[in-house]
């Protein structure tokens, strides 16, 4: 029975948010990984990307909330991701069109671009604080619990309770959707085609007559989906402040790093290593080691949850320093 409540407490503290988190990761990573892999360089304004996606949302979801459309048990922010979507599409195509379309046609080295992608983040983030102000956002409607503690108890008879939020399990169903929606485009499309094709050799690619100007829209256009989906999950599942998604960049890049730059594979698979790696070793598993016998005079935390970033920072300088290339041998950096 004890061995039973240490894997609930285990379920309800790590498992289960490690996986949440990890897709929203995993789907910021994909977008991070198509840019670098397509259009050759690192996108440091995805995050607020993520944060301007998410932002719609909120505004349409207030609206629909405010003439009264829901979708019962489930969060009306639902409703409102085509439009966010659409939202943050045209932001990137507009951006594409009025900054990274001249230093490409000027063939700007990747770490113009960079720079370059720094200039738009403090732009779009000035842009999301002053449309919807700094604090705090919360637009979850519906039903909040897929399962409660309290209901676990009740069904089970065990001590320890398992909760599982509503936001949680749409987490994982989107982002699995997502990510099928996305092997499927680029395995079985011929724009998909095209896109792998230039993303491996752009020379060869120009010359059996790909257009590039076509790639660089479908790929803006795939990432600001991807972007606006990880942002809405995560300001569902957490709450939505703008500059949170400023700090997510880190985990984003060293979940795209440590997979492999270049690999939607190992952007996801990065996307759980990183995710599970801060909730473990910022859990405090006295809990669960005094289920299994053992009497831990402390917390038994590795690090404050305030430090969960650094472990991100960590395992991107192990990885960099020996494996350059990623699990998945992805492009070098």
């Amino acid at each position: 029975m004890d061995f039973l409540n240490a894997l609930v407490a285990l379920s309800n503290f790590v498992l289960v948010p490690g996986i949440a988190y990890g897709s929203q990761l995993a789907l910021g990573a994909l977008g991070v990984t198509l840019i670098y892999g397509i259009l050759r360089f690192s996108n440091f304004a995805h995050g607020d990307t993520m944060a301007f996606g998410a932002m719609v949302a909120v505004l349409v979801t207030w609206w629909m909330q405010g003439i009264g459309i829901g979708l019962g048990p489930l969060p009306t922010a639902l409703l409102a991701l085509p439009f966010a979507i659409l939202g943050c599409m045209a932001l990137l195509l507009v951006t594409d069109r009025l900054v990274y379309r001249f230093y490409r046609e000027q063939k700007a080295k990747p770490v113009i671009l960079v720079i370059v992608s720094m200039g738009v983040m403090f732009i779009m983030n000035g842009l999301v604080r002053f449309i919807i102000g700094p604090d705090d956002q919360r637009f979850s409607d519906g039903e909040r619990f897929i399962i409660s503690a309290r209901d676990f108890k009740e069904m089970t008879g065990l001590d320890e309770g398992l909760t599982i939020k509503t936001t949680q399990g749409i987490t994982v169903i989107v982002a699995v959707i997502a990510v099928a929606l996305l092997f499927w485009f680029l395995n079985k499309t011929r724009t998909g085609k095209s896109m792998r094709a230039y993303s491996d050799n752009e020379d060869l690619a120009l010359l059996s007559g790909i257009n590039p100007e076509r790639v660089v829209m479908y790929t803006w256009l795939i990432v600001a989906a991807l972007a606006t989906t990880a942002g809405v999950l995560y300001g569902l599942d957490k709450s939505f402040k703008p500059f949170v998604y400023f700090q997510l960049l880190l985990p984003i890049f060293a979940s795209a790093i440590v997979g492999g730059l270049g690999s939607p594979l190992g952007a996801i698979a990065g996307g759980f290593i990183i995710a599970f790696s801060e909730v473990t070793i910022t859990y405090a598993w006295k809990k669960v080691l005094e289920y299994i016998g053992a009497e831990p005079s402390g917390l038994v935390q590795l690090l404050s949850t305030d430090y969960k970033f650094a472990v991100s920072f960590v395992i991107l300088l192990i990885v960099l320093l020996f494996r350059p290339t990623g699990l998945f041998r992805g492009k070098s950096v």
